[in-house]
């Protein structure tokens, strides 16, 4: 189960590399953290319960930021 948070970490770094070459530079910097995160746990040697655990808190707080910034942020179309 580590090697897949190091397997997510290069995928998130790929897309950050990728963003900052497209001149996004938030979103790239959002996906280096987002790598340094993923490649750190993968190299704590958790339980495999602790991996789910905050793969499910990971996902809860991307989507629940997903939602608001879609909702609240970008406002209605017109």
């Amino acid at each position: 189960m580590a090697r897949m948070y190091r397997v997510l970490g290069f995928w998130t770094l790929v897309f950050g590399l990728m963003a900052f070459a497209g001149h996004m530079v938030e979103m790239a910097l959002l996906f280096f953290m987002q790598t340094a995160f993923f490649v750190g746990l993968g190299y704590l040697k958790l339980t495999e319960r602790t991996y789910i655990l905050l793969f499910w808190g990971y996902m809860v707080v991307c989507f629940t930021g997903f939602s608001y910034w879609s909702v609240f942020v970008m406002g209605k179309p017109y």
